[in-house]
This record gives structure tokens, sequence and C-alpha cells, in this order.
């Protein structure tokens, strides 16, 4: 049995006594918050009031945008001409929001308006041959391209020679030919003019929704009623938590909360029994549902479910939903268990600094989730290929330090295609390149160390766990929403033990839950460690650990109580 931990333990910072001490008098908060504060960069009473209390007042001008009056007064022009649109989105969650909010909007002003998201298994990301084709046969006269486009030159020079007129409203990283469309949104582009530049593709289709309110004199609440759709835009796709983002998903959140729209009402009334949601439901129960339908059959049910009005269709496409997801965890487990076996039967395992694994019939809609979990298995910058008629397909995933998109740059001379961001891509290479893409690839990661391949959790300060009071917790959440770049605290505690009540679970007890004190006489903690059953016997008898931890509220037969969910664990060393 081997229990010895496989991460690096790291402070968040390395902060100063005397600074703690001003942040506690100036903000009026204790040691622990001073530092959590100071860690985010928030030691300014001003800007700290703004991070715990977010107003639609915080949101930037959408006219900041460069492209912003063209786009409206092109939508004015359809609108004024009755002319035929097409919104068309990717098929994962940002996409299917994107194209929900968008075309949930603008239908009341459009009567010749549809909705198009391609087919993940014959038409693959972003715009597609075939999706131009069709707008062209069909006499579509605006297309409105949500959360893609910014990479798909030729197929935009084709659509608009044909006279269709493509906005393409992109937040994924440009290339250095920008596409010839009528008019592009994306804060990533040179000279875009918007100041935030990292809004997700929902996000830049809600400031679009924004902007035509401004023109065509609305009342604020016609664009606000969608920022729920923003939200779980936000949750799913992992973009950095910080300003406009984080406005924007704790408004949203909000909304769902308190009345949320029709679809995202019946996923959270059928799927999650919890009174208060929080970032963590969004991202672990409503998105994996949403995203499975462009996973396993066809991502226009996502969409269907997002604009249904109608309860009884609501349910309907709700339990389909359900039961994709259902259908993607089987091949998720089955494809993760195969591609490992894979990986360790490669020359140069383990000592390789990138994994590059290739199957041949696995499912195009799960190996960006494979790619993720091979990745938390063994440390590398990891790419995941199968088979898909006379190319390989897949998905990039990378490391804290390593740009995944920097490094398929270097090697796009042996790509077919390419895009995405710093942590995930995707991708399309033909068979008679793989070889020489391994080797490019893994030349593009010479510069990691082992260091670099040692993961880290990074803490944000020490705690006696007696300090962990309701009142404590109740402060701790004013910092959620949390996502990349506000991460859940993480918190550390030495020399803790388990009062005697340490047991396993799960069916082949892979699970650990505790009891934990620090002090005799304490009220005791439970603790639950996902993954961490080999530990049990190393627990029993008192033996004092050192912990690190997220704070969490357990919601169980209406009753609500403090849980720590365990991140890591070592034995307790007194030097």
């Amino acid at each position: 049995m081997n229990t010895a931990s496989s991460y690096k333990w790291v402070p968040l910072s390395d902060t100063s006594d005397d600074e703690i001490s001003r942040v506690c008098a100036d903000l009026n908060v204790n040691p622990v918050f001073a530092r959590m504060l100071i860690n985010r960069q928030l030691t300014n009473p001003s800007t700290a009031r703004s991070f715990f209390s977010p107003t639609w007042a915080d949101l930037h001008d959408p006219f900041l945008f460069r492209d912003m009056q063209k786009v409206v007064d092109r939508i004015g022009e359809a609108i004024n001409q009755g002319e035929h649109v097409r919104i068309y989105g990717d098929y994962d969650v940002d996409g299917t929001t994107s194209v929900a909010l968008v075309f949930g909007f603008l239908r009341q002003f459009i009567p010749l308006i549809d909705y198009y998201i391609p087919d993940r298994e014959k038409e693959g990301y972003g715009i597609s041959e075939l999706g131009i084709e069709r707008a062209i046969e069909q006499g579509v006269n605006l297309m409105i391209a949500l959360d893609c486009g910014i990479r798909s030159v030729e197929l935009t020079r084709k659509a608009q020679q044909a006279g269709v007129d493509l906005i393409i409203c992109d937040h994924h990283e440009p290339g250095a030919d920008l596409p010839p469309a009528f008019a592009i949104l994306n804060p990533k582009c040179e000279n875009a003019g918007y100041p935030f530049h990292e809004l997700s593709g929902c996000g830049i289709g809600f400031k679009l929704i924004q902007a035509l309110c401004t023109s065509m004199n609305l009342p604020n609440e016609e664009f606000q009623s969608y920022i729920d759709l923003v939200a779980v835009s936000i949750a799913s796709d992992l973009v950095p938590m910080v300003e406009e983002n984080r406005t924007l998903a704790y408004l949203g959140l909000k909304k769902l909360n308190e009345q949320p729209g029709a679809g995202l009402k019946t996923i959270i009334d059928k799927f999650i029994n919890k009174p208060d949601l929080d970032i963590s439901n969004v991202v672990f129960m409503i998105g994996p549902r949403i995203n499975a339908a462009g996973r396993m059959a066809s991502a226009t049910t996502a969409v269907g479910l997002l604009l249904s009005d109608d309860d009884d269709q609501a349910d309907d496409l709700a339990a389909q939903l359900n039961d994709y997801n259902s259908e993607r965890q089987g091949l998720d487990r089955s494809i993760t268990e195969e591609a490992w076996h894979v990986l360790q039967q490669q020359e140069g395992f383990p000592t390789n600094k990138t994994n590059l694994i290739v199957g041949e019939d696995w499912h195009k809609g799960v190996v960006g989730i494979v790619a993720s979990r091979i990745m938390e298995k063994h440390y590398r910058p990891t790419i995941l290929l199968t088979r898909s008629g006379d190319f390989y397909v897949g998905s990039a995933r990378s490391i804290e330090g390593f740009d995944i998109h920097e490094a398929l740059t270097k090697c796009s001379q042996l790509l077919y295609q390419f895009g995405g961001h710093k942590y995930a891509a995707g991708l399309k290479i033909r068979p008679e390149n793989l070889m020489a893409f391994r080797a490019a690839f893994e030349s593009s990661a010479k510069e990691l160390t082992a260091d670099h391949l040692t993961p880290e959790i990074a803490y944000e300060a020490e705690l006696n766990i007696h300090t962990i009071t309701d009142d404590f917790l109740r402060n701790l959440k004013k910092f959620a929403p949390f996502g990349p770049n506000n991460p859940i605290p993480v918190f550390r505690s030495n020399a803790v033990f388990d009062t005697g009540v340490a047991r396993t679970m799960g069916k082949n007890n892979e699970h650990l839950k505790l009891s934990l004190q620090q002090s005799r006489g304490e009220q005791p903690y439970t603790a639950v460690g996902f993954g961490f059953g080999d530990w049990y016997n190393e627990v029993l008898g008192g033996t004092r650990l050192d912990i690190l931890y997220t704070i969490e509220e357990n919601y169980f037969n209406n009753r609500t109580t403090i849980q720590l969910m365990l991140k890591d664990i070592r034995l307790h060393s007194s030097v």
C-alpha cells in the first residue's frame, strides 16, 4: 500500500505579519480572510467592496467593442428588411447556452430566424463546410457565429462571397490572420477595444444583446433575464472567475437560485437536491447534462431544453439529457481504462514529458474528458486522438505552466486543423503525420522539469479546525463564486486525528470518512476523502495527520452541516 502524497503543498503567498495586520485593520476582517484578500490582490477597500457586492453597474459598456455598433446596425437592418437570420453555435455548454441566449432574444423581433449546431461526429468543431453550404443553399442573409469561428478564415470568405454576412462572436485565441467576416466580437483580438479579455462565448453573446437593448431602448430586464445562461457557461467553460466574469457569474447564480429559466429549472428540480446552488453544482451537475447531448447525440436537444417554456416538453428533454449523461459516464470509464493501458505500453513511459494516446474507435464525444482523466493519473500535457474517417481527431489538455495552444502552434505544419487556448485545445491530423507529430509534441515540452511535472496544491492558510464555525463559513462564502483565478479556498491543518469512527465507503472501499479533532474535547468535524480508502489502516489508533481540504456545507435529510473535503493527506511529523 502506498499512501505517500504525490503533490507539492504550496502556500498561495508568503505574506508578512505586518501586511496581514494592515489589511485586518483597513477592512475589519480576521487574519485568515486578510490573507485570502491579499492572495487575490484585493487590499484596497473600494476594490474589496466591489468584489464582495457585485452589481449590474459593474459591467462594462458593450459598445467598447470596436465592431459592436456595426453589429447592432446590421442586426437592425435584418429586422427591418425581414431577412433570414441564422444563429450558429458550438455543441458544448458554452456554445449551446450562447445559441439559446441570442436566439431566444432575437426571435422576438425576427420572424425568419433559426439556429444551427454542427454534428460533432460528422462536422467536428467550429464553423463547418456543411454549415456554410446549408446557409448558402437555404438563403440565409445573416449568420451570427457564437463560441467559434475566429480561425475559420476560408469558410468565412466563402460565406461572405456567397452573400451570407457573417458576424463572429468568439473568445478563442485568434490566428495570425483574422477571418474576413462582416464583423468580429472577440476581446482577444488586437484592437478589439474591450477592456476585459476573458469573457466566455455566451458572455460575448450577452454583451451583444445588452447592446441591442440599449440601441432599441428596451428595459434592462430584457437582457438581464438571460444571465442564468451566462453563469452556466462561465462555470462550465472554466474561464477565469475574475472581474466581469465574476460579476456575471454572481448575478447569474442569484437568478439560478431565485428564478431560473424553465429549462434550467427542470434540470435543477429533477436532478439536484440542494436548496442553494453554487458554481460546483453547475460544473458537476448542470454542465455535464447539457454537454452530454452534443457528446452522445445532438446538441439541439440541449438548446431545445434551454429554450423550452412547456413543462411537459422540458421534462422529456431533461430526461433525455440525463440518459445521455449516464451513457457518457460509462464510456468515460471504459475508454479511460483502455487509454491508460495503451499509455503504459508506450516506449518511453513513464519518463516522457508528454502523453499522446491514439485509439481507432473511441467515441469522439468523450476524448476531452478522458484526456483530463489521464492527465490526473500521469501529470503531463496530454493529447487523446481517435480515428475519424481519413483523419485522427482529438483533444489536448495541459498542466500548469505549459501553454498547449502555443505548443500546437509550433507543430502546426503537421496538423490539418487546431484551435483552443492555453489549457485546452482540439486538433485534427492526417495519419501519415502522427509519428512526426509525436516527436514534435514531445520536443515542445523539453524544457519541462521534474518540478513542473509534479502537481501542486496551493493552500490559503493554516487553520486550527476548531475555528471553522458557522460564522467562519458564512464569511468564507462571500468569496464565491469560485473558479479559475479565484479558486475554492484550500486550507491546511496539522496534527489532526480521527476520533475512532473512521470507515471506508464505496463499493470497492475506495473512499474514506473520518471524524477529526485537533485537540481532545473539541467538537469533531466530518471529513470525506474521495479516493483515499488506502489511508484507512494508517488513521486508526489516533495517528496524527496533516491535511489539505476545502470546507463545504453537506445537505442531507433537510439538515445542513459543515464538512471537510480532503484534497491530500500526510503523516504528521513534529520536525
